[in-house]
C-alpha cells in the first residue's frame, strides 16, 4: 500500500490504459533515478477546456430549471460531487453522441498541449484528474493529439437517451467525491515526486489543500485565500509552461532546489475527518426528490 500523509497505508488506485475509456487510474510508477522529481495533475473543466464542459453539457440537454440552483450549492462547498452527479446525470436527456457533439465544441488552451509535451519529453508525468462526468475527456485530448495522457475521472455511459455513472476513482472509505484528487496527489508524493496541482474551482479543493505547488484561478482563488494555502495565479498554460522550462533549466544545472520536495499536509477531508462512509462535507443540503 502507499503511504498517505501521515504516513499510514493509504489507498491505490489501479490500472487504465491512458486515453481508453475511463476506468481505475494506474498505479503511480516509481520516480526513475535521475528524472525531475515533479508531477503534473491539471483539472479538465475550466482548466484544459475553457468552459465547465461537464455544466454546458448540462445546461444543453437538461430541461429541469432547478439544477443550476442544486450546482450553486456545490460550488460553495456544502455537498460532495458524487452524489450530485448521481441526480444530474438522471436529469440528462440525450444520447452519448448527441453528448459529445456538444463537448466537442468546447474550446481548449491553445497553451496545454505544448506544456504536456515539453513536461512528458522531461520525464514529468502529467495527469488530467477530473470530478467531473469524464466521458468527453479522453474524445478530447485525442483530437488534441495527447491520446495517451492519462485521465483519472468518472466512468459516464449511456443507453439510448438513458445515462449512468460510477466511481473507479473514488476513495472507498469516502463519498463526499466522485474522483478523489486528494489521493492521486498523495500516492505522487509517496513516490518521491512534489505535485503541481492547477485548477480552477470547487472540485479543486481537496486536491490543492494537498498540493506541493497550486497553480490558480477563477474561483479556486478565493478557496485558496480562505485557507490560507499559498497559490500561483494564472491565466493560460503558456504561463505554467514558462515556469516549468525555468525550473528545467535549474534543474539541468545541478539546482536541486529547482523542485519542491513533496511536503505532508494536515488532513482536512477524507474519512480521516469525517469518519467512513460520509456523502458531504459540513452544511449538506437535501435534493429534490430525497426527501
Amino acid at each position: 500500500m502507499t503511504p498517505d500523509a501521515t504516513g499510514a497505508p493509504g489507498v491505490v488506485m489501479s490500472g487504465t490504459a491512458p486515453g481508453g475509456a475511463p476506468g481505475a487510474a494506474a498505479p503511480v510508477a516509481p520516480l526513475a533515478p535521475g528524472a525531475p522529481p515533479v508531477a503534473f495533475l491539471v483539472d479538465y473543466d475550466g482548466t484544459i477546456a475553457l468552459t465547465d464542459v461537464s455544466d454546458t453539457v448540462m445546461a444543453e440537454h437538461v430541461s429541469r430549471a432547478d439544477w443550476e440552483r442544486i450546482a450553486a450549492i456545490y460550488d460553495a462547498g456544502l455537498m460532495g460531487s458524487r452524489r450530485l452527479m448521481e441526480w444530474e446525470v438522471k436529469l440528462i436527456d440525450a444520447t452519448e453522441a448527441e453528448l459529445l457533439a456538444t463537448a466537442a465544441l468546447q474550446p481548449h488552451d491553445p497553451g496545454f498541449v505544448p506544456f504536456a509535451r515539453r513536461a512528458t519529453v522531461a520525464g514529468i508525468p502529467v495527469e488530467v484528474v477530473s470530478d467531473g462526468f469524464g466521458f468527453f475527456i479522453g474524445p478530447a485530448l485525442a483530437r488534441l493529439g495527447l491520446a495517451d495522457l492519462p485521465i483519472v475521472t468518472a466512468r459516464t455511459t449511456f443507453a439510448g437517451r438513458t445515462g449512468s455513472i460510477d466511481w473507479p476513482n473514488s476513495h472507498p472509505a469516502c463519498h463526499v467525491c466522485g474522483t478523489c484528487k486528494r489521493q492521486r496527489v498523495l500516492e505522487h508524493q509517496a513516490a518521491g515526486r512534489a505535485v503541481v496541482f492547477i485548477g480552477d474551482g470547487e472540485s479543486d479543493r481537496y486536491a490543492a489543500g494537498y498540493a506541493d505547488v497550486i497553480f490558480a484561478k477563477r474561483a479556486l482563488v478565493p478557496i485558496c485565500l480562505a485557507n490560507g494555502w499559498a497559490y500561483e495565479r494564472w491565466t493560460e498554460f503558456a504561463e505554467i509552461h514558462a515556469w516549468l522550462n525555468e525550473r528545467l533549466d535549474a534543474w539541468k544545472r545541478g539546482d536541486s532546489a529547482a523542485f519542491p520536495a513533496p511536503t505532508s499536509h494536515p488532513f482536512f477531508c477524507g474519512p480521516e475527518v469525517w469518519g467512513d462512509g460520509v456523502e458531504d462535507p459540513p452544511g449538506a443540503v437535501e435534493l429534490p426528490g430525497e426527501a
